[in-house]
């Protein structure tokens, strides 16, 4: 069995009707090769939380999916923001990098996805791999850079339900990584058309946000030709009423908070909505 060799880091870091029911498929039951590296950097408290998230929520016949996505997600709750947290470059080899002590709004989502996927901490080493990077390949080339990465690329754990919720959508294909006609935002990731829908906050009401569960994946959809979205966050339906829970930078946040779901919504200028397929793991 190959060797995992953990860099423990010690210190702290200082520390964003017309609707019908979507149809998702099941993830497969086909397991993608993994190769593990011989290094994981992870420290002692990401490994201690990895494996108590998994015994006390993850392993838990009795929780639905939608369960265990709010329950995992809440354990973050207070992480402080911070972004670059992981480690790679287009002139930098990457790092299979896992730290919960700093979250940005894209590795919160891989790290409470991975999580309800996992029962055991090998699983969730295999799983985050599987997430992260396309073919599972640990490259900073292989990365998904872009929310729709997930429902475009292979291993597709989630759907782009955004159609399905509304018949008011509009279409956009964009230059993913074209930040000018010379410049990319990745240096060394080529730029990708891609076709998208979206939902225009005009189209935003209590009948379209009834029609979302907890655990979906919302993107706040941005006008910019070479980015699909601005921020990305959870769904989550509380007994207060939805939130949208995510890795906050604004600076009143600067870390995972709750945000009442429609005033946020209706403040953007759209939204991408992806559903996590049901688990047969």
């Amino acid at each position: 069995m190959q060797k995992l060799i953990f860099l423990i880091i010690i210190f702290a870091l200082s520390i964003e009707c017309r609707f019908q029911e979507p149809t998702i498929a099941t993830v497969s039951q086909e397991k993608e090769q993994v190769t593990l590296p011989d290094e994981i950097n992870i420290d002692a408290y990401t490994l201690h939380k990895i494996n108590t998230i998994i015994h006390d929520i993850s392993n838990d016949k009795t929780l639905s999916q939608n369960e265990k996505i709010s329950l995992i997600s809440a354990k973050f709750l207070g992480t402080p923001y911070q972004k670059n947290m992981l480690e790679g470059s287009d002139t930098t080899p990457e790092v299979l990098s896992i730290d919960f002590r700093g979250l940005d709004c894209i590795t919160y989502l891989d790290y409470v996805i991975a999580l309800h996927m996992s029962h055991s901490e090998n699983d969730f080493f295999h799983n985050i791999v599987k997430i992260r990077y396309i073919n599972s390949d640990i490259h900073f080339y292989n990365r998904r850079h872009f929310f729709t990465d997930w429902a475009n690329r292979e291993y597709r754990i989630v759907e782009d339900i955004t159609a399905q919720l509304s018949t008011n959508t509009l279409k956009s294909v964009k230059s993913l990584n074209q930040k000018t006609k010379t410049q990319k935002y990745l240096p060394g990731i080529p730029v990708v058309s891609r076709s998208m829908s979206y939902i225009p906050s005009s189209e935003i009401d209590h009948a379209l946000i009834s029609t979302l569960k907890s655990g979906d994946l919302i993107g706040i959809y941005t006008p910019l030709s070479g980015l699909d979205v601005s921020h990305v966050g959870f769904v989550i339906i509380t007994e207060q009423g939805p939130v949208f829970r995510h890795a906050s930078s604004s600076k009143n946040s600067q870390s995972v908070v709750d945000t009442p779901l429609m005033p946020y919504l209706l403040s953007s200028p759209g939204i991408i909505v992806l559903r996590i397929k049901p688990s047969t793991l």
